[in-house]
């Protein structure tokens, strides 16, 4: 694949690239578990459409099931759920009530409503998608109830989904409490990656082992720190993790410190750090951990976190504090109403706004026959619109293969199937595939394709697999439109506000390691740091992204990735100031001269990338020790 990268442009291998990792078998279950079994009660109950509605809510929440804590579930199902059923009791009484015009000038509102909103974060995007795509579905699909009882079998169809992920274990968990089986693998994989970034310090892996780090230290953040009925870890297998969490964050500082060194470690530094996952994911005792040379201060820092994270793992501690800041509604406002959220909730709105007028168009042109279902269009141009899924082209590329395969597909099953029993079967069968087509959005699709279809058909509705077809090169024609006009404001809105905020970061980060009074707050320097690196890790991923558009969109982000890398290197610098600073209280002259030429060209790099410094917010030089 990495011949076929290089031969192809960046957004045409993107569209043929897909996500590995073994088969989350837990995952399929709780699928199969849904969306089917929900749909077989209603059809032998008489009530089919109420099963359509509840199975869609199922496939809809199963879409965002992740690997991750069942606490972090909650809020990663729950949220969009909750906002899909919003969505659906809007577009259902909006659709009863109004006609064509003020109906899509309603829709394209909410449209701009959602995407702002999602530029919040992974959770909101999902939210959105979901808000939007049921409303589609409210105006746009023929169902006997009304508008309240639709949107409550809708959740409870997620709901079920989300009970399914509370009650049932992971397999493969064998070590204490099966309700925190996340949470340990994510600890676990934090200690991990500590070992494989040691094992390649002073190597050409020492800065992708970094990167993997921080994501294993943000993965175990949202494991740990989802919604809870109290402010604090309730019980006391929960409060083990939350302090053993604690206890990995100065070993990741003395990993990072001693990668920005670059001086390779003895292999008996990494063998502690191994041992400590194991513990963690076993629930037993660490047993002697062997003790690095104690010859520079990062080695010393190493060894105070191995005897410090040994003492926790065996005696237990009181460390349940995640280091994380929670988020004002002062600076999420900041966030929906800046560039990020003008801009993608402009996007959103003309994307889903053009699908429903082009939809309702049609539909009242007769092109759908005698069957309402114009939902298609609208609900698929906001999977396209959304960055998360890939970019732009990919995003067309796949959707477009995907629904055709999925169509290809659906007219073969149901020329073959039994009705309804083998069309209930296939919904629970695509339900069961959802988890590992998410891997790739064309194999997401055409699963998805294939279980909506299903649905449409069970409900009453003949089959439309090819007016499907229809419908997605349409959306695909609005949004690539859409997404190459010019919009209001400056492009790349979204890579410029996560990059700016990646830089206040680093800022504040840097300003509380250099003031001579950290050494006393090592927790409020690990919030910072914390901050610093996730700021980082999703400005990143939003400026690779970006590159992997077609050039036209693609120019509007150049630059963004040295200033990332330099950001990189100052916040790596600034811990390895931290660590130095801790044991003997003055920086070297390798320090300070590091972090000065890393400010100056930190500040050309901005300069050329169109990032402006606010007043008052010009990173500090440091001072020799």
């Amino acid at each position: 694949m990495s011949r076929l990268s290089a031969a192809v442009p960046p957004w045409l291998a993107h569209a043929l690239r897909a996500q590995r990792g073994p088969v989350p078998w837990s995952a399929v279950v709780r699928g199969a578990l849904a969306a089917g079994p929900l749909l077989l009660v209603a059809v032998l109950s008489g009530r089919t459409s109420v099963g359509v509605v509840a199975a869609l809510g199922a496939m809809l929440a199963g879409i965002n099931d992740r690997p991750g804590s069942r606490r972090a579930a909650v809020r990663r199902l729950g949220v969009p759920a909750l906002a899909g059923a919003g969505g659906l009791l809007v577009g259902s009484y909006a659709g009863e009530h109004v006609g064509a015009v003020t109906l899509t000038l309603l829709l394209t509102v909410l449209g701009l409503l959602a995407g702002a909103v999602s530029a919040v974060g992974p959770v909101a995007s999902g939210a959105g998608a979901q808000l939007l795509v049921a409303a589609a579905i409210g105006a746009g699909m023929p169902l006997p109830e009304p508008g309240w009882q639709r949107a409550l079998f809708f959740v409870g169809g997620a709901g079920w989904l989300l009970v399914l992920r509370l009650a049932l274990p992971t397999p493969g968990a064998i070590a204490g409490d099966y309700r925190f089986d996340g949470e340990r693998d994510a600890v676990g994989g934090v200690y991990d990656a500590v070992a494989a970034l040691l094992e390649a310090v002073g190597g050409p892996d020492a800065p992708g082992r970094r990167v993997a780090l921080t994501a294993a230290l943000d993965h175990a953040q949202d494991a740990l720190g989802g919604p809870r009925l109290r402010p604090y870890a309730s019980s006391a297998a929960e409060r083990r993790l939350h302090a053993q969490y604690a206890a990995a964050l100065p070993l990741a500082e003395a990993a990072t410190a001693l990668a920005w060194a670059g001086e390779a470690v003895p292999a008996r530094a990494v063998e502690g750090p191994r041992r400590l996952a194991v513990a963690v994911r076993t629930g037993t005792h660490t047993g002697p951990l062997p003790a690095p040379a104690r010859s520079a201060p990062a080695l010393r820092a190493l060894d105070d976190a191995l005897l410090h994270a040994a003492d926790t793992f065996d005696r237990g501690g009181d460390d349940s504090a995640l280091h994380t800041r929670r988020r004002t509604a002062t600076s999420l406002a900041r966030t929906v109403l800046g560039s990020a959220g003008r801009e993608y909730g402009l996007r959103v709105a003309l994307c889903f706004g053009a699908g429903v007028a082009v939809a309702q168009a049609l539909h009242h042109a007769r092109w759908y026959g005698s069957h309402a279902h114009w939902y298609w269009l609208p609900a698929t141009a906001v999977f396209l619109v959304k960055p998360d899924l890939g970019p732009l082209a990919s995003r067309v590329i796949c959707r477009a293969a995907g629904t055709v395969l999925g169509a290809v597909l659906f007219a073969g099953f149901a020329a073959l199937l039994p009705r309804p029993a083998g069309l209930v079967a296939l919904v629970a069968l695509c339900g069961a595939l959802i988890p590992v087509a998410t891997r790739h959005f064309a194999a997401q699709t055409a699963v998805v394709t294939v279980l909506v279809l299903s649905l449409v058909m069970v409900g009453g509705e003949p089959g439309a697999s090819w007016s499907r077809i229809g419908e997605t090169l349409l959306a695909c024609a609005i949004v690539l439109l859409v997404g190459h006009l010019p919009a209001l404001g400056q492009r790349g809105g979204g890579v410029r506000a996560r990059l700016t905020r990646a830089a206040e970061a680093a800022h504040v980060y840097l300003a509380h390691v250099l003031d001579d009074g950290t050494t006393d707050d090592r927790a409020g320097r690990w919030t910072l740091r914390r901050e610093a690196y996730r700021a980082l890790a999703e400005a990143r991923a939003s400026i690779d992204l970006a590159a992997a558009e077609l050039p036209a969109l693609a120019r509007h982000a150049e630059g963004t990735d040295e200033v990332a890398a330099t950001l990189e290197r100052l916040v790596d610098t600034t811990t390895a100031c931290a660590v130095q600073l801790d044991d003997n209280g003055r920086l070297t002259p390798e320090h300070t001269e590091r972090i000065t030429a890393l400010l100056d060209e930190l500040a050309e790099g901005r300069e050329r990338a169109g990032l402006v410094v606010k007043e008052g917010q010009a990173l500090p030089v440091p001072l020799a020790g």
